[in-house]
């Protein structure tokens, strides 16, 4: 994975009606702890990371790099959304595309967080780099996942099998210019 080319970073801060899309920041370093070390969260990514390696491998500002943004409610990180340019995939119709990402914290679970911020990366996404497919990938059993892919706009390319699980390569093509 690297980087998303000629995009300026970081963007403004993007707004939707009930969350903020914003680079990350000392603050969050504890969230995001608490994210990657999350049992519920990795359970189709296999698995959490140890809390005491994150405590100590985790950087003051974590995840500081062009295409990660962490989720705020009222003030507080409740996920993160990447895009990252997928230039080694297990898939060769992923090879080369930007690759759309998600991690929500359990208590954040259920809302519509997850749709309403993805939707606004990606509406992000399509005004700095038009014309770019999208393609995310998940486990089949991610019911909350397809789901999710489906109401953004994923049309399945493929289904596939890897780390020991059913997994889905879905794709979403670029908005065709009006006119």
């Amino acid at each position: 994975m690297n980087d998303l080319g000629p995009v300026a970073w970081p963007p403004a801060p993007i707004r939707t009606e009930r969350l903020v899309l914003r680079e990350p920041q000392a603050r969050d370093r504890a969230a995001f702890i608490e994210l990657l070390a999350s049992p519920e969260v990795h359970t189709y990514l296999g698995g959490p990371r140890p809390r005491d390696e994150l405590e100590r491998e985790m950087p003051e500002v974590p995840e500081r790099w062009p295409g990660s943004f962490v989720v705020d409610l009222d003030g507080a990180m409740i996920g993160q959304i990447l895009l990252r340019r997928a230039t080694e995939h297990h898939r060769p119709a992923a090879v080369g595309k930007v690759d759309l990402g998600y991690l929500f914290l359990p208590r954040a679970w259920g809302y519509g967080y997850a749709a309403e911020a993805c939707a606004a990366a990606l509406d992000w996404f399509e005004g700095v780099l038009p014309g770019e497919p999208v393609v995310l990938a998940t486990q089949t059993a991610n019911v909350g996942s397809m789901r999710l892919a489906a109401k953004l706009g994923f049309a399945e390319v493929e289904r596939f099998r890897a780390w020991d699980a059913d997994q889905w390569l879905g794709l979403r093509s670029p908005v065709p210019p009006s006119g």
